[in-house]
């Protein structure tokens, strides 16, 4: 935020001494048929405009204040096609939320309001002339800072792709904001689906989490259990064909749940979710030290990818695009996950031939016990919302 606001004074200097607080943000997702639009509007610049009563209890303000609202954000949003043609603009939700001043870093309310804006049948979505000028019409040095959150067919689809930053500001010589042209070029399903293949890959990537379950299940695959115990290594056959068979039931449960999450087919909580994670994390490693679950770790992989699918969901479920622009994204970002898998386990597979070697028990379970110690920690934070000791060492190697 900090980076944003700092291009946007760039372009249209501030007075701080005047109006200390930060300046509105607006946010751009775009898809083929809407542009969904998200605003960020500090209360105490709002009130400079609507009067200091709004400050009062603010977490209510947008209920108790809704129609006026709704009135005044409906007469300061507008937008229209490149041919002129006014485009519907509906007013999803109002709610109020917290924010902090980038300087000092004391908090602040601001409201947030879910915009839809929705072109005519000539209209596109790819080129169009977006007005706004709430606040500033009447605090000048007030500026909106703009930016395409996500972009599907655009092949931008997180905050830190970023695709345009700009800002609106008031005009003083015209006595207007100026109307905003958004441009965002030549987009394609192609394009999507590209970048689907990129962001799953990068997914897997940056989760360790995710890479430290699939490498415990692995570790076992050249062993079989004797006494109740991991015994020596079993061949080159058997090891191939159980990494085979892990590597194909975790792909086949990720795969059913992610497409499930992704269309809302079912309703969960996040952080549930990700607690289950570093639980599977747990089970796995405490098994690659001594067998829990006999010959039933392909069964063990299946189930525990359901739960891994649901995780990769959420990063899904967010887009704003049609059903066909979601059953693309599911097939590339499956795709980018398993190509990534596909690399790991490539890498990893030459480890699992040392099994033969005595030192192989020792380092298992070494690497057993580290990543129960990774577990705990990602539990507990994940339980409690709050970092500790092993997630912020973890952090350092620039793992979330």
């Amino acid at each position: 935020m900090f980076a944003i606001v700092l291009a946007a004074s760039t372009f249209f200097p501030l007075d701080c001494n005047a109006h200390p607080s930060p300046n509105s943000l607006i946010f751009l997702d775009v898809s083929r048929s809407q542009v969904h639009m998200e605003v960020q509007i500090p209360l105490p610049e709002l009130a400079l405009v609507l009067g200091d009563e709004i400050q009062k209890d603010p977490d209510q303000m947008a209920d108790r204040y809704a129609a006026e609202l709704l009135t005044y954000m409906s007469a300061h949003i507008h937008a229209s096609g490149s041919n002129n043609i006014p485009w519907n603009i509906e007013i999803k939700s109002m709610r109020m939320d917290k924010g902090t001043y980038v300087d000092s870093g004391i908090p602040y309310w601001e409201l947030i309001v879910l915009v839809v804006l929705t072109p005519g049948t000539e209209g596109s979505t790819r080129n169009f002339i977006l007005k706004y000028d709430a606040v500033m019409h009447q605090v000048v040095n007030h500026v909106a800072i703009v930016s395409v959150r996500s972009d599907w067919e655009g092949g931008v689809l997180a905050e830190d792709s970023v695709k345009m930053v700009t800002a609106i500001g008031w005009n003083v010589d015209e006595h207007a904001a100026r109307p905003l042209e958004v441009e965002l070029g030549n987009g394609s399903w192609w394009i999507g689906f590209k970048s689907m293949v990129a962001y799953g890959m990068q997914h897997i990537r940056e989760g360790l989490d995710h890479i430290l379950f699939l490498l415990t299940l692995l570790l076992v695959a050249p062993l079989t259990i004797i006494n109740k115990k991991w015994s020596a290594y079993q061949g080159f056959r058997y090891t191939l064909l159980r990494f085979l068979k892990v590597s194909l039931m975790f792909t086949l449960g990720h795969s059913l749940t992610l497409l499930i999450g992704t269309f809302n087919l079912v309703t969960f909580r996040v952080q549930y979710i990700e607690v289950l994670i570093a639980l599977t994390i747990l089970v796995s490693a405490i098994n690659c030290i001594k067998p829990v679950f006999h010959q039933k770790e392909t069964i063990l992989a299946g189930l525990f990818g359901l739960v891994h699918g649901l995780a990769f969901s959420i990063s899904l479920s967010h887009l704003p695009i049609d059903t066909s622009g979601k059953l693309i994204s599911v097939l590339g970002f499956n795709l980018g996950i398993e190509a990534m898998q596909l690399i790991i386990m490539a890498c990893f597979f030459p480890l699992l031939l040392m099994s033969k070697w005595k030192f192989y028990p020792a380092l298992r379970i070494v690497f057993a016990a580290v990543v129960i110690v990774a577990s705990v920690g990602w539990m507990a934070e994940r339980i409690t919302n709050n970092e500790n000791t092993i997630t912020n060492f973890i952090a350092r190697f620039g793992f979330a």
